[in-house]
């Protein structure tokens, strides 16, 4: 399993033990670009996470995807080894 794999199953992880709804949205040729790597809801409020490893960061497209998220009302992370604890302390604090 690559790192930022290791990260996206901790993520799933966490969000399973919370019971929020998720799932991990079709990429390459038929999934759209800059999508984030796990999307679900909670509580009624949608969640978009981008998960990276190490300095892995961002791509504009990404940054941009995630600000129409937040633009809307929804929750969108970037999450990686270093920060996963934020996923729980957001969901519970939504």
């Amino acid at each position: 399993m690559t790192p930022e794999g290791k990260v996206k199953a901790k993520v799933k992880k966490i969000l399973d033990e919370l019971g929020v709804y998720h799932f991990s949205p079709q990429s390459g040729i038929y999934g759209r670009s800059g999508i984030a790597d796990i999307i679900g809801c909670h509580s009624g409020r949608f969640i978009a996470i981008e998960c990276k490893a190490g300095r892995g960061t961002t791509t504009a497209l990404q940054d941009k995807e995630l600000e129409k998220v937040r633009d809307a009302g929804g929750v969108a992370l970037v999450i990686n080894e270093n920060n996963i604890e934020e996923v729980a302390k957001c969901l519970n604090d939504c």
